[in-house]
């Protein structure tokens, strides 16, 4: 029996990529905000896979304390964890509780913490892997991440500048992350899920909402290569497009100093 945790899984990509594991017999742990949201999605997965075995945790990302809380419940359970699939993500918002930029904060610290609470359980569970759902939109960004950008509100209308920057992040976090699991049979994967019309895009201001998503690919579409990266027989270390295919990283993505500068700092600012 494969269990798997999803944080952000009571919708869009999240949601897909629960019901297509479903199916497939994991046991899956909903790591959302809202219980009374995640519900609702549960329901309809169990009727569907009426095998299935499902679980809620509850996870604001936006807050280092709750990350750390969902991550001692979890433990407490004495579960195996084979996936760790990081799939919740913003596009703008409020600073965070600890008072970091919200896409940063969300789409990438809150995640680096809830990893990093877990390493053990998923080294215990070996092998098993991690999962990152990353964008290309991290190919946007010309310039290394500022770190004084990170600690303040955001500085676009649209939060499309920031978000591309936390994506930036999580491309770095997989490259260190994998040198750091390499030892430990638990692999590392990122994606980038295609251009999805989902609840990512829910904060941004009419009518930039509904021109932004216009052209998006559905949800169904999006979940394909987070369905790929948690299942397949893959080589660790890999980033995969929309469909599963192998993808290039950006040059700045590849950069080692950056991503251990990033792991540096995102140590301490969770300490």
């Amino acid at each position: 029996m494969t269990t798997t945790l999803i944080t952000g899984a009571n919708t869009g990509i999240g949601a897909e990529t629960a019901r297509g594991l479903a199916r497939r017999g994991h046991t899956i742990f909903f790591a959302c905000r809202s219980e009374a949201k995640t519900r609702p999605v549960m329901e309809a997965i169990s009727k569907e896979s009426p095998n299935a075995k499902l679980h809620f945790l509850e996870l604001h990302l936006d807050d280092l304390d709750s990350v750390r809380a969902c991550a001692a419940k979890f433990k407490a359970l004495n579960e195996p964890l084979h996936v760790l699939l990081l799939n919740a993500g913003v596009a703008s918002g409020p600073l965070t509780k600890q008072g970091f930029e919200p896409c940063f904060g969300v789409n990438h610290l809150g995640h680096f913490l809830l990893t990093l609470e877990l390493e053990d359980v998923l080294k215990k569970s070996a092998p098993s892997r991690v999962v990152i759902v990353a964008s290309r939109a991290h190919e946007r960004v010309t310039k290394p991440i500022d770190e004084a950008t990170l600690k303040i509100p955001q500085q676009s209308r649209s939060g499309w500048p920031e978000y591309q920057a936390s994506k930036l992040a999580n491309m770095h976090f997989a490259l260190e992350l994998t040198k750091r699991l390499s030892d430990a049979n638990v692999g590392v994967h990122a994606l980038h899920p295609g251009v999805i019309a989902s609840d990512l895009w829910r904060s941004l201001p009419w009518p930039i909402r509904p021109l932004v998503t216009m052209f998006m690919r559905t949800t169904e579409q999006g979940a394909v290569s987070s369905l790929h990266c948690a299942t397949a027989d893959l080589k660790t270390g890999g980033y995969y497009g929309e469909n599963g295919e192998a993808r290039e990283r950006s040059a700045l993505a590849r950069d080692g100093a950056a991503a251990k500068w990033l792991w540096d700092y995102s140590v301490r600012a969770v300490s």
